[in-house]
């Protein structure tokens, strides 16, 4: 494997659990899954269909998210959003990013 693939690779690593912090931050308003994924990618967090869908019924699972479906529209849709304790999982997980953010920063000062 070539130093671009491995790089590659690792972050792709580095970015997976940060998806869930995204889709709990993204969805304090009721968002369909197709809306996210696109509102994701365009934010640069690259997640696939074959990623997302599953996260999203893992999170409502795990009751971190609810769900509607609007049939108001020629297609229906499955509308997500933060449930209470989706949002008190999401502010807990925004303090230990920063923390983490802070520490990384640390680590690779190039001063150390």
């Amino acid at each position: 494997m070539s130093v671009d693939e491995l790089t590659l690779s690792q972050a792709q690593e580095l970015r997976r659990g940060t998806v869930v912090l995204a889709c709990l931050a993204l969805l304090r308003k009721p968002q369909y899954g197709y809306a996210l994924l696109e509102t994701l990618n365009d934010a640069g967090v690259l997640v696939d269909g074959n990623t997302l869908y599953p996260l999203l019924r893992r999170l409502e699972k795990q009751g971190l998210l609810t769900s509607e479906w609007n049939t108001d529209e020629p297609r229906p849709r499955k509308y997500y959003q933060v449930s209470p304790d989706g949002s008190l999982v999401g502010a807990g997980l925004v303090r230990e990013w920063h923390d983490l953010v802070a520490s990384i920063s640390r680590l690779t000062k190039e001063d150390r």
